[in-house]
């Protein structure tokens, strides 16, 4: 498991393990954790092996270079990090100047002790300014300007110290959180606010949903965790993590000699309105690349005869067609027709697996009766992600997966896009609990919420996923899962783990990010399936 904790969690675990340390012992490791980081970073050296905790000496080989590392150290405990950091660097060797905030009367004692050990270090100090960042030829930047604690945006000189930091070339670990960064959410702080953006960030104690989500993923870059030697005792449970394939691999099984089209499960993609075809039939292709044993096309009316680049694909019309014989993934290209509505309420009424998508969630959003269809589909009261990962809920109920952008997201929440994107975590849960569905809200770090509160955040992905197309083909990819017998839970956390995994994959063989198609990801995904499902057999 990879827990995810907000600041609320991290305050209470940090009093609870500074209670029984020395005073000042965190913000002592934090400031060696910070000053490791750095060298590693400066050295260009593969990661340490060992615990970040660690301060490997190389300061020879650092000072042959001639360093400079540019520290920023506001106020706060944020700041008693950075000054902690530049003291153990300067005592290695390394030219550090730290630009610095008074932080009057309200210095913490722990911070006042950091100061002095910077103090009496060989570090430079400076006030902070832009111009005193834009006149050194920096081969660092550590960012310790504000941490979990910000409450309102950066302005005035600050902000203009934040907008020269961005347009250095070189590296910037960021202390904790970007500066600017709500750590919760992933969203700048405040309406017209500013984040540093960092090419890393070493986060102190657990790991937080901002940096993963949202503006996270731009601002935070690589992010490392730093425990500071705290029990795990101390931790508490969370309902909130990061995916990773060991949370849905043990679905992805290996094929039996004994198997036949009939075992691997009939998806049904239902959409391809008038001048929207491509989409169900990338949707279609990606469920038959992903496994499933019979895929079919169903228009809403004048179905394609065939299509010609995948005639493994069977279209029909969807009217006549047996909703119960299939999982049924709609809403591809389906438009928002009446006799669009009655396709999605037919589908809603079946007892079969449901994927919803695209022109079906906007639907959705405007029939408040759906609505509640969906949400009383066999069932009376939430189910337990214990239900979700059983091949059937334990009530008999068939749980749905929607699949939302943030706009989809917004109509159904009823808000706007801004509000969805200021909370991008709560907006997936409440939409889980009121729809009663696994809810894959999308975009960058996309959220993966059940209806009992348990929510996930997706780390791969990236920026080439940004095209017409790709959307159907996730749909696609969650329908053969669960045609194949995978649960609604897994299901969704493998299909949006695997979806992105292969954009990662073909823009680092040098496809994309810019001119990736989705049509591109199906191969992809389907080499990322079996490469797991053959774990599975060494297993």
């Amino acid at each position: 498991m990879k827990p995810l904790y907000r600041s609320a969690d991290i305050r209470a675990i940090e009093h609870a393990a500074a209670a029984a340390l020395p005073e000042g012992e965190l913000m002592r490791r934090a400031g060696r954790a910070a000053a490791a980081a750095a060298q590693r970073l400066l050295s260009s050296a593969a990661p340490h092996p060992g615990p970040v905790d660690t301060f490997p000496d190389r300061a020879p080989a650092l000072q042959r270079l001639q360093v400079r590392v540019l520290v920023l150290a506001g106020p706060g405990n944020n700041g008693g990090d950075a000054l902690e950091a530049a003291a153990h660097l300067a005592d290695a060797g390394i030219s550090v100047t730290v630009l610095h905030s008074q932080p009057g009367n309200a210095q913490s004692p722990e911070r006042a002790a950091a100061w002095r050990r910077a103090a009496d270090s060989s570090a430079r100090f400076e006030e902070l300014s832009a111009p005193a960042v834009q006149t050194g030829d920096w081969q660092l930047v550590i960012d310790g300007l504000f941490g979990i604690g910000l409450a309102r945006p950066i302005g005035g000189a600050l902000r203009a110290l934040v907008e020269a930091v961005n347009q250095l070339p070189c590296p910037v670990l960021a202390l904790d959180v970007p500066s600017g960064l709500d750590a919760d959410t992933g969203a700048i702080v405040g309406p017209d606010g500013i984040a540093l953006r960092a090419s890393h960030t070493i986060t102190f104690i657990g790991d937080k949903p901002g940096l993963h989500t949202n503006e996270g993923r731009d601002h935070a870059g690589i992010v490392e965790v730093a425990y500071l030697d705290i029990d795990p005792a101390l931790l508490p449970p969370t309902q909130l993590q990061l995916n990773q394939p060991a949370l849905f691999a043990r679905h992805l099984r290996a094929r039996r000699h004994s198997g036949h089209k009939g075992t691997y499960g009939n998806v049904a993609v239902i959409g391809g309105a008038t001048g929207m075809r491509g989409a169900p039939i990338l949707s279609a292709r990606a469920a038959l690349h992903a496994g499933a044993g019979r895929v079919y096309v169903l228009f809403p009316e004048d179905p394609l005869p065939a299509d010609s680049g995948q005639p493994e694909l069977m279209c029909r019309l969807a009217e006549g067609y047996d909703f119960e014989q299939a999982t049924l993934a709609i809403g591809p290209g389906l438009g928002g027709s009446a006799m669009a509505a009655d396709l999605l309420a037919r589908a809603i009424a079946s007892q079969s697996a449901l994927l919803v998508d695209a022109d079906a969630l906007n639907l959705l959003a405007h029939t408040p009766a759906l609505q509640h269809a969906l949400a009383s589909r066999g069932a009376t009261t939430a189910p337990t992600l214990h239900a979700l990962q059983a091949a059937r809920p334990v009530d008999g109920s068939v749980t749905a997966v929607l699949t939302p952008h943030p706009l989809e997201a917004a109509r159904l929440l009823a808000v706007t896009v801004v509000a969805v994107q200021a909370d991008r975590v709560a907006a997936a849960r409440t939409l889980a609990a009121r729809l009663q569905a696994v809810v894959v809200l999308k975009g960058s770090g996309t959220v993966i919420a059940a209806p009992g509160g348990d929510c996930v955040i997706n780390p791969t992905g990236n920026p080439a996923l940004a095209t017409a197309g790709t959307g159907d083909v996730l749909s696609g990819l969650c329908a053969a899962l669960l045609a194949q017998g995978c649960p609604p839970w897994p299901a969704a956390l493998a299909a949006v783990w695997l979806h992105g995994a292969a954009a990662d994959e073909l823009v680092a063989s040098g496809v994309g990010p810019i001119g990736m198609t989705a049509g591109e990801l199906i191969p992809a995904i389907r080499a990322g399936i079996n490469r797991l499902a053959r774990l599975n057999l060494v297993r």
